[in-house]
């Protein structure tokens, strides 16, 4: 399996630090950047599988870049959006529901949620796979079910 890479962007050298140390512990790759414009351009020469990013960023606003980067990568590279200013319900609601991110932590960051949220997102999709059924099964199932729930009408009809 490939090494995972996360993308973190911040403008605040000690936050972006302190948020490499956290993700770099889980054993992946990090880059960094610290403005919109520079954190966009990773984005596109470093292919992350994940990105982090803050929601006030020099030249391009986090709001934006996240919108962009979903839009570009059809909603495959999640974004969690990590603030210090944008604090309250209305603000996480219109991060994740207009501009897309896939969750969004005020500061101080919970490491533990956090953490847990990276690696859920990072979630290889072979171990996802492998947990699911195939479609045949389910249909199956889903099939089995119906002709029970259907004798069982039959039953209590007679």
């Amino acid at each position: 399996m490939a090494e995972k890479k996360v993308l973190i962007i911040d403008y605040d050298t000690q936050s972006l630090e302190a948020l490499s140390r956290l993700i770099t512990s889980q054993k992946v790759q990090v880059v960094t950047a610290s403005d919109g414009q520079v954190g966009y351009d990773k984005f596109r020469s470093e292919k992350p599988d994940l990105v982090v990013l803050e929601a006030i960023l020099p030249k391009v606003h986090g709001f934006d870049l996240t919108k962009k980067i979903t839009q570009e990568s059809g909603g495959a590279v999640p974004v969690i959006i990590v603030t210090g200013l944008y604090k309250g319900p209305q603000y996480r609601h219109e991060a994740i529901v207009t501009f897309g991110a896939s969750d969004y932590f005020e500061k101080p960051v919970d490491p533990d949620r956090f953490i847990d949220t990276v690696r859920q997102l990072m979630r290889d999709d072979e171990d996802i796979q492998e947990t699911l059924p195939d479609p045949d099964t389910v249909l199956e199932n889903l099939s089995q079910r119906a002709r029970e729930r259907a004798a069982g009408q039959r039953a209590k009809g007679a």
